[in-house]
This record gives C-alpha cells, sequence and structure tokens, in this order.
C-alpha cells in the first residue's frame, strides 16, 4: 500500500517536472528572440519565475523524495543505479535552468534561441533511457 503510494506520487511529480524541463527552455528560446518587446520580456519573466518556483523545483524535490523512498522497496539493483544517473542529469539540467532564468531575469542572456531550441531535446532524451530502464531492467 504505501509502495504504490509512492509510486503514485513519483509518477505525478516527474510528469510534473518534465513538462517543466521541457516548456522552460522553449519559452526562453522565444524570450531570447532579439525583436521582442520590453513589455513581453517582462511578461516572459514572470512566466518563466512561476514555472520554476511553484512547478519544476518542488516537483524535482518530490521526484527525489518519492523516488529514493521507493529504493526501501526496490533495492539497489544495476538498473536502478543507472537510472539514478539519469536523474542526476537532469538534476543538473534543471539547475542550468535556473542559471538561464537567472540572467534573463536581470536582462543579461548572451545566448542565442537556436541553443534553447537544441537543448530543449535534452530531457526527452534522458526521459527515454530512463523509461527503458525502468520497463526492461536490462541489468
Amino acid at each position: 500500500m504505501i509502495f504504490n503510494i509512492l509510486k503514485s506520487l513519483h509518477i505525478f511529480s516527474v510528469i510534473a517536472w518534465m513538462a517543466g524541463l521541457l516548456y522552460l527552455p522553449r519559452i526562453f528560446m522565444y524570450h531570447a528572440d532579439s525583436n521582442i518587446t520590453k513589455k513581453t520580456s517582462e511578461t516572459f519573466k514572470v512566466m518563466e519565475k512561476k514555472l520554476f518556483t511553484i512547478i519544476m523545483t518542488p516537483a524535482l524535490l518530490l521526484t527525489w523524495v518519492s523516488g529514493l523512498s521507493m529504493t526501501h522497496y526496490l533495492g539497489f539493483d544495476f538498473w536502478l543505479i543507472l537510472k539514478l544517473f539519469f536523474v542526476a542529469l537532469l538534476t543538473i539540467y534543471h539547475f542550468l535552468c535556473r542559471k538561464w532564468l537567472k540572467d534573463f531575469a536581470i536582462d543579461n542572456n548572451k545566448i542565442e534561441s537556436k541553443f534553447f531550441r537544441i537543448t530543449n531535446e535534452i530531457p526527452a532524451i534522458f526521459l527515454i533511457a530512463i523509461i527503458i530502464l525502468v520497463v526492461f531492467k536490462p541489468f
């Protein structure tokens, strides 16, 4: 029963976190466009900050807490260690997004929109690897 509650919380938090990790760089991409107005830039800043602080960061924390709590029931197999590696990479990416968010907040972004268009795909690639590990448990 407790395991199923943890698993449900984990699935919910992963979905929320991944939604943010996939959407925030897309907002950055539009925000980095040199043709936007000051008013549009301010709107993007509010969107970025709320997405990061209200959705992404709590979801990150709940993902880690629920995931690590489930290891009590699952144990540590190699597939799980490899999964945690990819989750750690997603966590690093999360904090890179925080750095970019802070740069935009003080109008100090020096990165072109094309960069964000490309990096937007990184979380999806890691998610595919994580899903394969969870479903197939190959090791």
